[in-house]
């Protein structure tokens, strides 16, 4: 078989191919069989267990009921286009244009892969963070291009300037952001974006945002990198209704940024998904116009869930990293006697019914040594989930 073939080189980006070349299951794959198999809470996985606004889900029947159900426009429907531009105005104060500066993908995914494969060619380097979402490496390798990483250093997850200005240089075409970050739930602060911008410009890369964890911020407010100085002209935005509405499953997403950059990745995206969720992007039109109210209360609510779990692993014996945003706590298994959090997450379900994901799954195995006593909680779940979840933590103290 050809070692070089695409899925290979995915499966290696990723972290997922075995010493024998065969790919292997990943552990969000291992976690949540083993929660199945002992009834344990799933906390490692990052998607809510409770629907989305009314509002939302009322317009997407209405939707279906009204026959729109066969293929919307490439670039997205006109209202949902219209929406972005609206919403990204009044949150952010950057104002794309809905026909040529904005268009709707399957979930925020797909933007990343139409624009890394669209934007890269083999032997580009592509700089994101470290621990990275995993879907990075996998897309970064399918491309043929090369992935640098920049380390998130724990118990803060900041980054080192210094280091940035050592690995983003002249071979550096992208450089992928995300903030709020997936797994450390930690917000880049302005001083670093604007050295992000500064590097960009030096070395000609384009900064892409991942910025799906937008408004599910707490003490701080989001910052889109797009708003500073000097970013419009080389930066796309990628986000997505699939966390802020708690509608994770209908993969409503979209890039926004200078128009010839956006009819680049259009015509990568046009042969992954062609189009997708008809009835549900005037749905998430629907959402983003919701009050601000609505948007304030859904962080407000996560924060206590956030704050309830933290307290929770803390008693348990846990190091917490409080996170700034985003469905995940970082905690350390050092203190209760765990160098391995691996280890103890394949413990965990069957000792007192948890299930976790180490944050080792998004390093690369290299650098995993850093992250090796570190696990990812997730806490966007129902409250009496949580209960029942910090019942079972006290147990590990006990």
């Amino acid at each position: 078989m050809n070692a070089l073939a695409g899925w290979s080189r995915a499966a290696r980006g990723a972290g997922l191919l075995s010493p024998g070349g065969t790919p292997a299951a990943s552990i969000f794959s291992e976690m949540s069989a083993l929660a199945g198999a002992t009834g344990a809470i799933n906390l490692g996985q990052g998607f809510p267990d409770e629907d989305g606004p009314i509002e939302v889900l009322e317009a997407a029947r209405e939707a279906i009921a009204s026959g729109v159900n066969q293929y919307p426009p490439g670039r997205g429907t006109a209202d949902l286009r219209l929406a972005i531009a609206e919403h990204r105005n009044r949150f952010w104060g950057d104002s794309p244009d809905p026909e040529t500066e904005i268009l709707v993908t399957a979930g925020a995914t797909e933007a990343l892969a139409a624009t890394i494969l669209g934007l890269t060619e083999p032997g580009d380097e592509v700089v994101t963070f470290e621990p990275f979402y995993d879907a990075y490496g996998g897309l970064i390798a399918l491309a043929g291009a090369t992935h640098v990483t920049a380390t998130l250093h724990a118990p803060t997850f900041t980054p080192d300037p210094d280091e940035l200005r050592r690995v983003i240089t002249d071979r550096t075409r992208l450089i992928i952001v995300n903030t709020p970050h997936n797994p450390t739930g930690v917000m880049l602060s302005t001083e670093i974006l604007d050295l992000l911008v500064e590097l960009a410009h030096r070395h000609d890369a384009i900064i892409v945002t991942d910025e799906v964890y937008e408004h599910l911020t707490f003490e701080r407010t989001h910052v889109p990198v797009v708003t500073r100085p000097g970013a419009t002209e080389r930066t796309l935005t990628i986000s997505s209704g699939g966390k802020t509405f708690a509608t994770t499953g209908w993969k409503i997403g979209w890039i926004s940024g200078p128009a010839d950059l956006i009819t680049r990745v259009t015509t990568v995206k046009q042969f992954l998904s062609y189009v997708n969720g008809a009835p549900f992007q005037p749905a998430i039109a629907v959402g983003l116009r919701l009050p601000d109210a609505y948007f304030t209360g859904v962080a407000k609510t996560l924060q206590g869930k956030r704050d309830r779990l933290a307290a929770g692993l803390s008693a348990a014996g846990f190091g917490v990293s409080l996170p700034d945003a985003g469905y995940f706590i970082v905690a350390d298994t050092s203190p209760l006697g765990f160098a391995d959090a691996t280890e103890l997450a394949r413990e965990l379900p069957a000792r007192i019914g948890i299930a976790a994901i180490p944050v080792s799954a998004f390093v690369r195995p290299e650098h995993r040594e850093d992250t090796r006593s570190l696990l990812r909680f997730a806490f966007c779940k129902r409250d009496a989930v949580l209960t029942d979840a910090l019942a079972r933590l006290e147990s590990l103290a006990l």
